[in-house]
């Protein structure tokens, strides 16, 4: 009797160390973007088209990928973090567009993402991101969480004059009731997921801001270089971890 092949999810399986790395992740994206842009003199312009020309390129390798390989996957997050808080950066510091305005203009994008992924689709799963299409709807939504997030971070931390820790614990309140929601709510898995992917994004950039930023400017002044270093180092204990025995692999149960 002929069995056919198992086919695998092309990204991870929803677990604690993915919601960890995802988080170092972010945090890295914040500070990694400060960085280039900032402290090598690269300017917003010149590291926005080198860091899309690189992530072009992990995108490329992560779609020639038919099930989830750690290495690349997490490289392919790390720098549309990087280019996601860029993004929103230009907008704001280049075109003057106001955080307000790029919190609604992401959520908007995001949305229409959603809604076109699901008409195209009929499920907006992460357990089932086994084609080419399903795949490129992902990597899209989740370069708006990470240009959403941004925007809304900086909103509620700068605009709204909260600060760095503050706003980092207000969103991370909102990740736990979004976690309270789930076990013991009843909260629809696929939307507390996107929702918690949104949040931890600005929980994230809260706390590498918090960790980067001078002392006189509400930071810990640890820098960016050392606050980048510090995640980089983190992001690849953790990958290489993973990468043993295959954690985070989810085969897709076909219908």
């Amino acid at each position: 009797m002929q069995t056919s092949a198992v086919v695998y999810n092309r990204v991870p399986a929803v677990t604690a160390d993915f919601w960890l790395i995802k988080l170092m992740a972010v945090t890295m994206g914040e500070t990694a973007a400060d960085y280039l842009a900032v402290n090598l003199g690269f300017g917003l312009t010149t590291t926005s088209l080198i860091m899309s020309a690189v992530l072009i390129g992990a995108l490329v390798l992560q779609f020639a990928q038919k099930r989830y390989v750690p290495w690349s996957y997490w490289l392919a997050v790390v720098l549309i973090s990087i280019v996601g808080t860029l993004v929103t950066d230009n907008l704001v510091d280049n075109f003057g567009v106001s955080l307000m305005t790029t919190t609604i203009l992401f959520t908007g994008a995001l949305a229409a993402t959603f809604a076109v992924w699901f008409a195209s689709e009929k499920t907006l799963s992460i357990h089932a991101i086994f084609t080419t299409k399903r795949e490129a709807f992902y990597w899209l939504a989740i370069l708006f969480t990470f240009a959403l997030g941004t925007a809304a971070g900086d909103l509620v931390a700068e605009a709204f004059g909260l600060g760095y820790l503050a706003t980092g614990v207000l969103f991370g309140m909102i990740i736990a009731s979004l976690m309270f929601g789930y076990f013991f709510l009843g909260l629809d898995p696929i939307l507390g997921f996107w929702l918690a992917y949104i949040f931890t994004r600005p929980l994230g950039a809260s706390f590498g801001d918090l960790l980067s930023q001078p002392i006189q400017y509400g930071g810990f002044g640890l820098g960016t270089i050392v606050t980048s270093a510090l995640f980089l180092g983190t992001i690849i204990a953790i990958v290489a971890w993973m990468s043993f025995g295959r954690r985070g692999e989810e085969p897709v149960a076909m219908n």
